[in-house]
């Protein structure tokens, strides 16, 4: 999701199939022989083929960011499409009888890792949170006269401004790190110390590793029934979206308005809109987190709204149009953070805690360590890690990178946000690395990506700090800050691990990271700027809701004013929901695992409270169509799923940039399909 506000999403994988695929079966020895050095992993053809692929990740991100703002990893899909791709690439050059080079894991990692480097700037720069929670609607809808959102807080996007942001916040989090290696334990480089020493499993990372080192294991007939499923489905998928543009020529018009349900169901948002980019990303996301989508939806929609909105004229005046911060809209926003509020704060906690005690049990079982150990164990992996520490990453270009990127962040940050003073970015930095560290190592443990949660403490801080003037602008521009830090750390941890796995030079990896994390600087705003031009982005009514915008606008305010900021009642539904979401999390940790696997997702149960509850159905049709397919071939679901739900995902997301191009045309669709009671 927009900037993982939902947890870390993905399919759970057994511990056992990760660690007997971790590596190859084949001659170990004969195969750290014939490894390219680090310069010769990253290719031409490679970054060429990783700039293609995130700037579709990027523009299907973009999409979900400012439709719903939940988003899964694409990491396993990303890998997945570098190898067809390269696989396609090189077949036809033999073809042609042109000699390349030979594609392996170690440049399919690359590419990996570049391309999710790339589309993780739209997926979580903020375009549908923090940096949309400047512009001028959005502090319109938030209310011109409301107390704490002060007259003119607000900065309208530009491509300059956002390109230049996102290029000193990011970079800095590549190289936020590396400089703790002598902080901690006066070992070798810090990716040594989380991957090798501290034996994290990364499961995302794992995960990603573990498919690539099956594509180029398993042989050809595996790989070519992935790529006629891709291709197939992402034909379908496209040619769908071209089909339902037909239908479309109004507002609330066309097969995404189709009432499956009935009319009294369609009204409430219960109806399937025929998305073949939700149905795919259900299919990737875990039943769970599908599930607790349909929960939130039917708490929301089918039930709390209909109730506070019968006592209009009670709680909140009749006149007041529903989109008022005082009014329906008030507790869809205020209740929905309630939920990401104790969720949030729950987890962090727990993490929090997790982290530090498993760092002092490490410490501990460090210093007490004899040579008895277990032996093959450690033989196992030897090769893997002498491979990821014989070019480890100079403790110079970490430093000065850090140093470097914070100087001229201190810099440029105050002169994009005045309201951000200097001296509030060099504390940020020097608390950043702490933050980092904690994050990427409750992430290695959990697979949850706290970093928006850091941005949170951030956010109200500043509104804090600040005061009511430049709060709402500082608290804002302050959570990007430190949010991206700590966010663009973890997710170069995540690929060092996937390196590690698949016997990937680290400075290849950064190398990558660095190129992607460039590009996506520049693709997301353009990107972004796609939609916001062509389509009305942060409409509550339309199809991009942009919901976390005025959730953090809000939270923003909340920081500034207070209490005083909520509708009537509010307050006492706040620490309900609050509480509820504790309760979940407090019945899933201490309940048996039967009992605690059913507890929904809070945080995902927020989603649908703003955004409405027909992107759930997709992704429950998604999830139910991977249940059958689990239950009747097990074997060739796992093997078809990721390359099914690719398709339909990269398919009518890659429509949609013909699609915006029309818009921006002005070229409307010829026909109206609407449905309407007898």
């Amino acid at each position: 999701m927009e900037e993982q506000e939902p947890k870390a999403i993905k399919k759970e994988i057994s511990k056992e199939k990760m660690e007997a695929e971790e590596l190859p079966k084949t001659n170990e020895a004969e195969e750290a022989r014939t490894i390219p050095p680090w310069n010769k992993q990253i290719t031409l053809r490679g970054i060429v083929a990783s700039i293609g692929i995130g700037i579709v990740y990027s523009i299907i991100a973009m999409k979900l960011n400012l439709t719903t703002g939940l988003s899964p990893h694409f990491n396993v899909s990303a890998a997945l499409l570098a190898f067809i791709f390269m696989r396609s690439w090189t077949k036809v050059m033999k073809k042609l009888g042109i000699a390349t080079a030979p594609f392996t894991k170690q440049e399919n990692t690359m590419i990996q890792t570049c391309a999710v480097a790339c589309y993780s700037i739209a997926l979580g720069g903020g375009f549908g949170s923090y940096l949309l929670g400047l512009s001028k609607k959005t502090y319109e809808q938030a209310g011109e006269y409301t107390e704490g959102n002060t007259p003119g807080s607000y900065k309208e996007p530009g491509v300059g401004w956002m390109t230049g942001y996102l290029f000193i916040v990011c970079f800095v989090g590549l190289f936020v790190l590396i400089p703790l290696r002598k902080v901690l334990l006066v070992l070798a480089d810090f990716p040594q110390i989380m991957i090798i020493d501290y034996k994290l499993p990364y499961p995302t990372g794992m995960a990603t590793a573990v498919l690539i080192n099956g594509f180029h294991t398993r042989g050809d007939k595996m790989a070519k029934k992935q790529v006629r499923g891709f291709v197939k489905c992402f034909s379908v998928s496209f040619f769908w979206g071209f089909f339902q543009w037909f239908y479309s020529g109004r507002e609330k018009c066309g097969f995404n308005q189709f009432p499956t349900f009935g009319l009294q169901a369609w009204r409430q948002t219960f109806y399937f809109d025929f998305s073949m980019t939700y149905v795919g990303t259900g299919m990737i996301c875990s039943h769970l987190v599908n599930l607790s989508l349909l929960v939130g939806a039917v708490i929301s929609w089918g039930l709390m709204w209909p109730l506070i909105g019968m006592m209009k004229g009670e709680w909140f005046p009749q006149n007041l149009p529903e989109e008022s911060m005082k009014s329906l809209n008030g507790y869809k926003v205020f209740l929905s953070i309630s939920l990401i509020f104790g969720d949030g704060l729950y987890n962090f906690v727990k993490v929090l805690w997790f982290t530090m005690a498993s760092l002092h049990g490490r410490m501990k079982q460090k210093n007490s360590e004899t040579e008895t150990g277990d032996q093959k164990k450690v033989a196992d992996g030897l090769k893997a890690n002498e491979l990821f520490v014989r070019e480890g990453i100079p403790m110079w270009i970490a430093a000065s990178g850090y140093i470097l990127f914070s100087m001229i962040s201190t810099i440029a940050v105050p002169i994009i946000f005045p309201q951000v003073k200097w001296y509030y970015v060099i504390v940020a930095y020097i608390l950043a690395p702490a933050m980092a560290f904690c994050n990427a190592y409750g992430a290695g443990l959990t697979d949850m990506n706290m970093s928006y949660n850091y941005g949170k403490v951030a956010l109200f801080t500043l509104a804090a700090l600040a005061g009511k003037n430049n709060g709402v602008v500082a608290a804002l521009a302050g959570c990007g800050l430190i949010k991206s830090v700590v966010s663009v750390s973890c997710i170069l941890m995540q690929d060092f691990k996937t390196g590690h796995l698949t016997l990937t030079s680290p400075r290849s990896m950064l190398v990558s990271q660095a190129i992607g994390t460039a590009v996506g600087c520049v693709v997301a705003p353009l990107s972004f700027f796609l939609f916001y031009k062509a389509f009305d982005v942060g409409n509550p009514n339309g199809d991009f809701k942009a919901p976390f915008a005025i959730i953090y606008r809000n939270m923003a305010i909340l920081g500034v004013e207070g209490f005083s900021a909520l509708p009537q009642h509010c307050l006492q539904l706040c620490y309900g929901f609050f509480a509820f979401a504790v309760f979940l999390n407090l019945v899933r940790d201490l309940t048996p695992k039967r009992i605690g696997k059913w507890m929904p997702l809070p945080m995902v149960m927020a989603v649908p409270f703003l955004v409405g509850a027909y992107f759930a159905v997709d992704m429950c049709m998604g999830t139910l169509v991977v249940y059958i397919w689990q239950r009747i071939s097990p074997k060739k679901a796992d093997l078809m799923v990721p390359a099914v739900a690719s398709g339909l995902i990269c398919g009518e997301g890659l429509w949609i940039l013909p699609a915006s191009l029309l818009a921006l045309a002005k070229v409307n669709p010829p026909i109206c399909m609407k449905f309407l009671s007898s």
